[in-house]
């Protein structure tokens, strides 16, 4: 009898615990609309989660532009012309598709929750790269003003650099490298105007905290690369050796 209490009160548990996850969650998929009927799904459903795949393709062993079609990395013109203020850039793969679709539930819809799953992602698709991880001692987000952050709720690149640094042993930064300026998105700018918008808009606070260190700076998407320069440029002037990056997407 008490073994059959014990099991009733487990199923009680666990469809209390569901009939929570509907009242704050959505019932649907945000992605594809279809039912989130299994235990654990919130906001998108595994088959959309599964679909999103990191790009396979030959890159940039710079800057990480991918080369579709070609048979194998190496520098691209850019970067043999010019090298990046990063010794090594990797995005996980195209900003397109569901990819992008979980890209802007959590950044503009407020989907916290999918943080872990974007930072599992990215650890399948470049977790292995020990050219990118190896004798790094620091994880940093690209950070948000306090007021865009005031009013977001969170960073969502601080969740998943954060969900980065648990699973590789890496301390996180996220009080270090400022956003002093309270800049317009980037989102609807050209190359120029970004590079413009993003001009003196990070600062360090603490600049011995990284000193002479390697790091690995997290943002969510790559466009003109304008933004993960500027705080290159910044971490840079305050010391840090090396700095390595990773994006989700580029576009």
């Amino acid at each position: 009898m008490r073994g059959q209490a014990k099991k009733s009160w487990a199923r009680f548990l666990g469809e209390a615990v569901r009939l929570a996850d509907l009242l704050v969650f959505p019932s649907r998929c945000r992605v594809c609309q279809e039912l989130l009927d299994e235990r654990g799904e919130r906001v998108v459903c595994r088959d959309c989660l599964k679909s999103v795949r990191p790009c396979r393709e030959s890159f940039c062993i710079c800057c990480g532009r991918f080369f579709f079609g070609e048979a194998s990395p190496h520098l691209c013109l850019d970067c043999l012309k010019t090298r990046p203020l990063f010794t090594r850039h990797r995005s996980c793969a195209p900003y397109e598709g569901v990819l992008r679709e979980l890209i802007i539930l959590m950044k503009y819809r407020g989907y916290r929750v999918l943080g872990k799953d974007l930072a599992r992602f990215a650890l399948e698709a470049l977790g292995q790269e020990e050219s990118l991880w190896r004798g790094l001692e620091a994880i940093i987000p690209v950070p948000l003003h306090p007021r865009k952050r005031k009013t977001r709720g969170f960073n969502q690149v601080e969740i998943i650099a954060r969900e980065l640094g648990r699973a590789k042993g890496l301390p996180l930064r996220s009080e270090v490298l400022r956003r002093v300026r309270n800049i317009p998105a980037q989102t609807s700018l050209d190359a120029a105007a970004r590079k413009r918008n993003v001009a003196a808009a990070f600062a360090v606070r603490r600049p011995d905290v990284l000193r002479g260190q390697r790091v690995l700076l997290v943002d969510d998407v790559y466009t003109t690369g304008a933004t993960i320069r500027e705080c290159c440029r910044t971490l840079l002037r305050a010391g840090v050796r090396e700095i390595r990056a990773l994006t989700l997407a580029r576009t």
